[in-house]
């Protein structure tokens, strides 16, 4: 008997539903954390990840942008979860055509993006194709595409190294919605080439030892892990604390996976 393909449902976009909420408070808390987190360098790339399935790392993530967006700046969200995609979903908008397209394709990145353009690229290029604005201001999503039989071979290629590269100049920030680390290779790839990696856990559901396991994979690849979320754990109305470099405990309240 086949096995049943695991369904996968929209995320909570609480940040721009209801940006008065607690939820959406603690998520402006971690977005400071965030930006106060490394002193000499400003952080323009950031994998969020998470040791297992159903912790939370894709509405951290969507939420995580939504926040920064709000500040003004140019922020892109990637779905680079190419196994279990949930961002064109969320954000309802179609997943016919993204990072998975993207990287299939024989076109450089190279010199395709202009800031000060109206456009996001010059001209009809292979990327102005991938990336669509959301309704929120400043926000920008690249969907995952089609599900490709070699994810990690594409995340591992030059091409997305090199994409990497040429979004972080275009944009204020990238964040890349990651699968979770000790299920597969992706996301340890993804964390060597961008400036910060989040790491997302939750009450009664992470095993200890994953967690540890997930922290290894990342320092084999000597990823600058900037904090942990440790999501689900109730204070309150809270459910998700913030583990910074320097020990701060943040809470967000997320109801959602």
């Amino acid at each position: 008997m086949a096995k049943r393909k695991q369904m996968v449902n929209p995320v909570d976009l609480i940040a721009s539903i209801n940006p008065f909420s607690t939820a959406a408070e603690q998520y402006r808390k971690i977005r400071t954390n965030i930006e106060f987190s490394s002193a000499d360098k400003k952080i323009k790339s950031l994998v969020v990840t998470s040791s297992g399935p159903s912790e939370g790392k894709s509405t951290t993530a969507a939420n995580l942008a939504i926040v920064f967006a709000n500040t003004g700046s140019r922020v892109l969200l990637v779905d680079a979860d190419l196994r279990r995609p949930s961002v064109a979903l969320s954000f309802k908008v179609p997943n016919v055509n993204g990072l998975s397209n993207y990287l299939t394709e024989g076109n450089s990145s190279s010199g395709s993006f202009r800031k000060e353009s109206t456009y996001l690229t010059q001209g009809s290029t292979a990327l102005d194709n991938r990336l669509i604005e959301t309704s929120t201001e400043n926000l920008y999503i690249m969907p995952s595409g089609p599900m490709p039989p070699n994810p990690s071979e594409l995340l591992r290629s030059k091409k997305m190294q090199e994409l990497v590269d040429v979004l972080e100049e275009s944009f204020d920030l990238v964040i890349f919605d990651m699968p979770p680390v000790v299920t597969v290779t992706d996301a340890q790839i993804l964390s060597a080439y961008v400036d910060g990696t989040i790491l997302v856990i939750r009450e009664r559901a992470t095993k200890k030892q994953a967690v540890i396991e997930a922290k290894k994979m990342l320092d084999m690849v000597q990823a600058k892990i900037i904090g942990v979320i440790y999501n689900g754990k109730k204070q309150g109305d809270d459910s998700y604390y913030y583990y910074g470099a320097e020990g701060t405990k943040l809470a967000i309240n997320d109801r959602s996976t």
